[in-house]
């Protein structure tokens, strides 16, 4: 059979520390394991990069293939030493995932890299989960955490899903946050596989739309609806914001479709500086009237003598 250079497989040299074996082992796993890899022989590589790791990440085993190793360089033939055959464990063929080249040398103490404690799979980075988050108005103001509650995959060493279990945090919305923006959360993914790094979380976030209030970039929109008489001669209004209500003075003679800038009291931007609010004027008709009210209603346009529609003359 041929010999098989397993510091050539995992691309070390034949003097690197155990530190650089499993680095580049881990680095091959990652490559070329079959659940994410598209190259055609992965699974190959995949099986001699944990075949290779079995003999050179163990010392006891990387001292017997050292040993050997000088017999079979330069592409020639395995012969090994005299009596090299009788230190496997009666050559070993039954170990499937291993070639015989191997089960030759180390026998039945080999084993299946996907059958040991801490060589059960491949080091394997968590999935990455994706979760869209419902962010009210108030919320993007509030200096407190908002608590979100989500599903991750669970693997087991096999890489094999298992089921799902509810993870719970703690999040701080970010200041100048807009919809649709995507907030990563780094390691707060799924578990990885063989002592892999978590994945992350992704949240993508979406504005509830308000009731009261229409959002335009960081400012506010709010409709004050006025009745006639209240346009006519001025008022006071509480008109509600994001952190309670102000008093806004309506002037006499104001105008339905104007609008009152309020600085600072709409949204806040990355730099925490708040936008404006806007209040937007509608003059509101009742909805209805009794003979006395339409009396006086004829009186008031008697005397107003106004006239709306003088701009449509020629």
């Amino acid at each position: 059979m041929d010999f098989k250079d397993y510091y050539k497989i995992l691309g070390v040299e034949p003097t690197a520390d155990d530190k650089a074996i499993k680095a580049a082992y881990r680095k091959l796993a990652r490559k070329y394991h079959p659940d994410v890899s598209k190259e055609r022989d992965a699974e190959e590589k995949f099986k001699e990069a944990n075949e290779a790791y079995e003999a050179l990440g163990n010392a006891e085993k990387r001292a017997e293939y050292d040993e050997l190793r000088k017999y079979g360089q330069h592409g020639r033939p395995f012969q090994g030493p005299p009596g090299w055959e009788s230190r496997g464990a009666g050559g070993g063929f039954e170990n499937g995932d291993f070639s015989d080249f191997f089960s030759s040398i180390f026998g039945a103490r080999g084993g299946s890299p996907f059958g040991r404690g801490q060589q059960q799979s491949a080091s394997r980075r968590g999935q990455d989960v994706e979760l869209e988050l419902a962010v009210f108005l108030e919320e993007t103001l509030n200096k407190e955490s908002k608590q979100i509650s989500f599903q991750v995959p669970q693997h087991n060493a096999h890489g094999q899903r298992t089921g799902f279990s509810t993870k719970t945090l703690n999040v701080k919305i970010p200041a100048g946050v807009s919809d649709g923006e995507r907030i990563r959360l780094k390691g707060q993914g799924a578990p990885g596989v063989g002592g892999g790094p978590n994945g992350d979380l992704f949240l993508t976030i979406r504005m509830a739309p308000h009731p009261l209030f229409d959002v335009e970039g960081h400012d506010l929109i709010i409709t004050v609806p006025l009745a006639p008489w209240e346009a006519a001669l001025g008022t006071k209004v509480a008109v509600p914001t994001l952190t309670g209500k102000i008093n806004l003075t309506i002037r006499p003679d104001s105008q339905s479709g104007q609008r009152l800038r309020v600085k600072g009291m709409g949204l806040a931007n990355k730099q925490g500086e708040r936008g404006d609010l806007y209040a937007q004027l509608k003059v509101v008709m009742p909805t209805k009237s009794d003979d006395a009210t339409r009396e006086l209603w004829t009186k008031l346009s008697e005397k107003a003598a106004f006239n709306p529609r003088t701009q449509w003359s020629s």
